[in-house]
């Protein structure tokens, strides 16, 4: 497995903006972001538009992180060594003349260049690694003069890698899930599922089967708030499944809820991932699109995930790609064959560096 810390100094600090869209899935990437940058040692202000939904993804705040607005006037000696712009948004106007003022002045003596770092969707379709990486050199604007590299999260190892704490591994390690069950009413025979989702086409079809479950299935549903909840208390069917409906989850105990079901209904790129490094059977809801662009860029991740057809079949029902009458019937022995294919896909990119340390060692060689 590759060392999870690179061997060089890295850049102490960080300025990473985020345009929050909607649903929470842009700001939840860059607050883990900054928080695993804080504990690796750099200083990092996150710049957001809005920060409404920290109050309860992460209460607690992060080691050397702070957070401030997205317009925060700033003095151009107080620039980062490193800006990040997510998700293609742009750092405003007057911060990037400033950096590129401060950009030029170290030029002019050798000193170490401030880098500007725009962070990508994440995707397993082929363009990712062609672009992975790539400069652009700004010719006009407030940053004209300073090249604009793209950054691509992905799963191989030609793309940017996944976030992933140092400390992942031994908080899933000492995980207490017996307990965590008990606390939210699972009994032990009990099948967990969690829901997380927008309002999937396949969703009636699915409650419907849980309703008559499979011999040997014993479901047990556990529904996150927002559009999950909205949309399952919308059907008459859930009622006689008695769903458990969760209150807001930090980012710690939504990692929790994820190591602890047999099945993961996730959406979205932040889930997706937490979703791979739960190594449960789990079956994502991608954002969807109004040109359908959604379809391609998940089945290249079926493709890469190496998805067993009924895998594949069900993610194709729950997106809509095919009718929601052939989402297949969920059985333990279905369970079993898709946790296999959860926990090989982990493996894979677990030999692989995680997305913090690849930015940290790009940011070295560009500085």
């Amino acid at each position: 497995m590759p060392t999870a810390t690179p061997r060089f100094m890295p850049a102490q600090r960080w300025d990473i903006f985020c345009q929050v869209i909607d649903n929470y899935g842009d700001i939840g990437v860059c607050w883990r972001l900054a928080a695993e940058l804080g504990a690796r040692g750099a200083y990092v202000r996150l710049r957001t538009d809005d920060a409404s939904a920290l109050a309860w993804m992460a209460p607690q705040g992060a080691q050397n992180v702070c957070i401030l607005p997205y317009d925060a006037a700033t003095d151009a000696d107080t620039h980062a060594d490193v800006v990040i712009e997510a998700f293609g948004c742009e750092a405003p106007a007057p911060y990037l003349h400033a950096l590129a003022q401060r950009h030029a002045q170290c030029q002019a003596v050798g000193a170490r260049l401030p880098v500007l770092v725009n962070l990508e969707y994440l995707s397993a379709e082929d363009y990712v690694e062609r672009c992975h990486r790539l400069p652009s050199l700004i010719m006009s604007g407030p940053a004209a003069g300073m090249t604009r590299w793209f950054f691509y999260p992905g799963f191989t190892a030609r793309t940017g890698g996944l976030i992933r704490e140092q400390q992942l591994h031994t908080r899933q390690a000492n995980f207490d899930r017996i307990t965590w069950r008990a606390q939210h009413d699972v009994r032990s025979d009990d099948h967990a599922i969690s829901l997380f989702c927008y309002e999937p086409p396949a969703l009636p079809a699915l409650l419907q089967q849980l309703a008559t479950p499979s011999p040997g299935f014993a479901p047990r549903l556990l529904v996150t708030p927002g559009r999950a909840a909205a949309a399952v208390k919308a059907l008459d069917s859930a009622q006689r499944l008695h769903p458990v409906y969760l209150p807001v989850r930090t980012q710690v105990a939504f990692d929790e809820m994820l190591w602890a079901c047999d099945l993961n209904l996730v959406r979205g790129e932040d889930s997706l991932v937490r979703a791979l490094w739960a190594g449960q059977p789990f079956v994502w809801h991608i954002y969807p699109q109004d040109d359908n662009a959604h379809h391609a860029k998940l089945d290249a991740f079926l493709d890469w995930l190496q998805a067993p057809a009924s895998l594949r079949s069900f993610h194709h029902a729950w997106n809509g790609l095919t009718d929601a009458a052939t989402l297949p019937t969920i059985t333990p022995a279905l369970l079993q064959e898709w946790r296999a294919c959860a926990l090989q896909a982990r493996e894979k990119l677990l030999t692989q560096n995680d997305l913090i340390a690849q930015l940290q060692q790009f940011v070295a060689e560009k500085s």
